[in-house]
């Protein structure tokens, strides 16, 4: 998972006044955002908005899609009793081998 040790100095340079978007520094955030990762917006003294770079938006969405699918998965195994059947017994019922399996091109989006 995401761990990170991260310095008073880290913090301190992650955090961005509103002011300085008031004062058309935004590309200026923008290019540090690139730098460093991610800025904290803060306004009258509390954090209103945080900037990270697209790839790190990217890896959180996916972060949260799989957490979402193993709690899914948790609840329906826990709500499926014993009447399950294995892989092996689904792709007999349908006459499907391994290699077939195999030669299949899967397009994930």
């Amino acid at each position: 998972m995401y761990e990170r040790n991260t310095s008073i100095r880290e913090v301190m340079d992650a955090i961005v006044p509103i002011t300085r978007f008031n004062r058309g520094e935004a590309s200026r955030i923008f290019d540090e955002v690139a730098k460093t990762g991610e800025k904290v917006v803060i306004k009258n003294n509390a954090a209103v908005c945080v900037l990270v770079k697209p790839e790190r938006y990217d890896q959180m969405v996916e972060a949260l899609e799989d957490y979402a699918l193993f709690f899914e998965a948790e609840r329906r195994m826990k709500t499926a009793g014993n009447e399950t059947i294995s892989h092996v017994d689904v792709m007999d019922e349908f006459g499907i081998s391994e290699q077939d399996l195999g030669d299949i091109e899967v397009e994930v989006e």
